[in-house]
């Protein structure tokens, strides 16, 4: 598999892993990518409400082509839930629309496993989804009411991390029982009310947390929003790689409630920390390798030498053009987030230079099959890259 390299500002296409803070936008976070790169091609795969904290997946140069692609890759969060109030935009900012009485804990385990599986979620009334042209949230502070359609989604895990009960006691789950162990380790009966509750969600694309929260208040014969929110994953992409992430708040239920009273100066930046940042934007900049595309779901191959000109001018493809990358690649693809309608392939020359993507019909399984092959996008030779060592000149 390719080595990792030290880049220089010169690269400007790859992926950038960014930890937004609460209290910024996802915005103010690609401003910072685009100042750190001296670019304006940048493409998020996926934001973040201002109250929310967490990773960021952004494109940049001519890898923004995948940010759709990465769009649709499972995520995993840590919410913080507050019970027995639920507010019209269903976190912390909005206004309080439905007050109920707490839920009990062994309510909050029930309807934990109730919301593990596949089922159809309403989005939330302030939503960036568009009805007739016109964003949700855009209608509803407009008090027109808007009719959402419920949608699809897979919670493929909900695990109960940590409790404040009503007497203000705190219990965190540990061990390798996790949430199961903690009634047994806290010496609870599960009539205890629950005023917050951290969990970790594992979803697919669209699943809105704060839907789940809602969800799960009602189940409870209760009410609930946000109180908090952290992504710490996104497909293969993990927060603790993230440029920013030593300047994220920690996140539990303390924290949580004790930044939201410094909410306004949690992430005033002086321009020490804003250049030290988008240092570390610079440093952190993934450039396409071997690694990164089966990171991205796809399957990297190589393009044999006396095919690069017919691959870079648009001819025909042919299975015999290719071959699978020699060093190490591993065939077991089971776990690469594939459609199930096709495939698609990285395509390397022989210098690991990244320079487009192929598709076929089908599921890989080892080889590029029989089926027509077509292409992604290509990337035009001058402008094909590589990672290159600092004191290597172009």
């Amino acid at each position: 598999m390719s080595a990792p390299q030290k880049k220089t500002i010169e690269n400007k296409s790859g992926i950038v892993l960014f930890a937004k803070r609460p209290g910024k936008t996802s915005f103010s976070s690609l401003y910072t990518i685009k100042k750190a790169l001296n670019t304006s091609k940048v493409g998020h795969t996926g934001t973040l409400d201002s109250f929310a904290s967490g990773l960021l997946v952004v494109c940049t140069g001519q890898l923004t082509r995948l940010s759709s692609r990465i769009t649709s890759f499972d995520k995993t969060y840590e919410a913080v839930i507050s019970f027995g109030q639920e507010t019209d935009t269903l976190e912390p900012s909005g206004k309080i629309t439905r007050q109920a009485p707490l839920p009990s804990l062994s309510d909050l385990y029930s309807a934990l496993d109730a919301f593990t599986g596949n089922f159809m979620q309403s989005p939330p009334v302030f939503s960036a989804i568009r009805i007739k042209g016109e964003r949700a949230s855009d209608l509803a502070r407009k008090g027109i009411s808007a009719d959402i359609p419920e949608r699809p989604v897979s919670v493929y895990r909900c695990k109960l991390l940590e409790v404040k009960l009503e007497n203000g006691k705190i219990f965190e789950a540990k061990g390798k029982d996790g949430d199961k162990a903690l009634l047994e380790e806290a010496d609870l009966c599960g009539d205890e009310k629950v005023l917050y509750a951290r969990i970790l969600f594992e979803v697919s694309k669209g699943t809105y947390i704060r839907s789940l929260a809602r969800d799960i208040g009602v189940f409870c014969k209760s009410a609930a929003h946000l109180k908090g929110l952290l992504r710490t994953k996104v497909g293969n992409f993990s927060l603790s790689e993230a440029a920013g992430f030593s300047l994220l708040p920690d996140f539990n239920i303390s924290s949580v409630l004790e930044n939201e009273k410094t909410f306004e100066n949690a992430c005033a930046d002086t321009a020490d920390s804003e250049a030290e940042l988008r240092l570390e934007v610079v440093e952190k900049l993934k450039g396409m390798t071997q690694e990164l595309a089966l990171s991205c779901g796809l399957v990297p191959v190589k393009i044999l030498p006396e095919y690069e000109d017919s691959f870079y001018n648009g001819r025909p493809l042919k299975k015999e053009m290719f071959e699978r990358p020699a060093r190490g690649f591993n065939r077991n693809c089971g776990k690469l987030p594939f459609d199930g309608k096709k495939s698609l392939f990285a395509v390397f020359t022989e210098q690991d230079v990244f320079c487009g993507t192929v598709e076929a019909a089908g599921h890989y399984s080892g080889d590029m099959g029989q089926n027509c092959l077509t292409y992604g996008y290509v990337i035009p030779r001058q402008h094909g890259f590589i990672l290159k060592p600092a004191s290597q000149k172009t």
